[in-house]
């Protein structure tokens, strides 16, 4: 089995050694992503709604690159640095996605990359 990697100028360029998402089979693996504008490379200032949105569109450029989008997604992970943004977070996340709605885990973490305050990874699948 072959693994191919997906890069698009359409979400933030990785900050190590990864790939944006990779290709195995019928599935599409996102690295995680942050609320980073792709085009300036700077992370997105302002509350949890903003910075959701900006994960949720960098997501976005990764599965169009990849030929699929929000549908196809069957399992989310979300860390975020807040539990009290939970409510936040779902009214933004919410907006991206129709039933059936994908499986979903949410942590509490100490500390995210660039301190920003959300970060989301998904698997899709090709159908």
């Amino acid at each position: 089995m072959s693994i191919q990697s997906i890069s698009t100028e359409n979400a933030p360029k990785a900050i190590g050694p990864y790939s944006q998402a990779v290709k195995v089979g019928n599935f599409i693996f996102t690295s995680g992503q942050i609320p980073i504008d792709p085009k300036t490379g700077d992370v997105v200032s302002g509350d949890i709604e903003q910075q959701t949105r900006q994960v949720m569109e960098n997501l976005k450029g990764v599965l169009n690159q990849s030929g699929i989008g929000f549908e196809n997604i069957v399992k989310t992970t979300v860390y975020i640095k807040n539990m009290d943004d939970f409510l936040s977070i779902n009214k933004i996340y919410a907006q991206y996605f129709k039933e059936p709605y994908p499986a979903r885990s949410c942590v509490e973490v100490s500390r995210l990359p660039k301190d920003v305050k959300i970060e989301i990874e998904a698997i899709a699948i090709i159908e």
